[in-house]
């Protein structure tokens, strides 16, 4: 939204509204108007506007804390839109099989997901009956930069997008950009010498993960990672029995139909 202001169609109070409900993560219960305010760097005096047309809109809705603080949760309009979405795609259910069966195999969490601006969102999850698992569910956020999902799908963009994608993580963090960068071109290489982005210990110190990506058919580039505490999944067996099973699985759905 660099060039936002320079642009004659861009509507901001939408924008401004849609990164308030864009703010709610799913371990959030509720989230109040200096909460809000934080998460989207606008004044309180704006998100209490914005969270008042929410409201009688049906996009939020009114709650309380334990201790009776006032907030928002996310209204049944919300759940709607969600719904409608993920209705639609197909390549859940074809996904979703055959990763249950690596998440079985691994005894790990393997999820798919798809990106929202900076982040990774799960769409779907499968997960062992292992008593220790990651606790990320479906709606959870993961960040694109720093993971191997993430990476993996800056991996499988296309050169534009990727480019576009990679000055929006630099404006994010200019501080951290130069290490960002540098092992997102380590996982770049990976990707394309192993057909997998891994992560040992970045993105949370005792998590490893190896992730692959796929353009479906209908062009939605997905994720998919298989991911758990590091005691359980070592270094080889990620990439030794893990990653051919998930390069396997992308070139499946590759070739399946994708998003309605």
């Amino acid at each position: 939204m660099a060039n936002a202001k320079e642009d004659r169609h861009f509507v901001t109070a939408l924008a401004r509204g849609l990164d308030v409900l864009s703010a709610f993560r799913s371990r959030d219960r509720m989230l109040g108007n200096q909460e809000l305010a934080r998460r989207c760097g606008l004044p309180k005096s704006t998100i209490s506007r914005l969270t008042y047309t929410l409201v009688k809109h049906g996009y939020l809705e009114h709650t309380e804390d334990a201790n009776g603080a006032p907030g928002y949760k996310l209204g049944s309009a919300v759940l709607a839109l969600g719904g409608a979405m993920i209705a639609r795609m197909d390549m859940r259910a074809l996904a979703r099989p055959l990763m249950q069966d690596v998440a079985d195999h691994s005894g790990a969490l393997v999820a798919l997901g798809l990106r929202d601006r900076l982040s990774m969102i799960y769409v779907e999850t499968c997960r062992s009956e292992a008593a220790l698992t990651l606790s990320l569910n479906v709606g959870s956020r993961i960040p694109v930069a720093t993971t191997a999902m993430g990476r993996a799908y800056l991996a499988v963009c296309t050169q534009a997008e990727r480019d576009a994608l990679l000055e929006r993580i630099r404006a994010h963090d200019e501080a951290a950009w130069p290490g960002v960068r540098a092992r997102i071109d380590e996982s770049l290489a990976e990707y394309q010498a192993l057909g997998c982005c891994s992560s040992f210990g970045e993105w949370q110190r005792d998590v490893n993960a190896v992730a692959v990506a796929f353009r479906s058919p209908g062009g939605q580039v997905m994720s998919i990672n298989c991911g758990g505490p590091g005691f359980n999944l070592t270094r080889s067996f990620l990439m030794d029995e893990v990653r051919p099973q998930m390069v396997a699985i992308a070139a499946q759905l590759q070739g399946t139909g994708g998003l309605a």
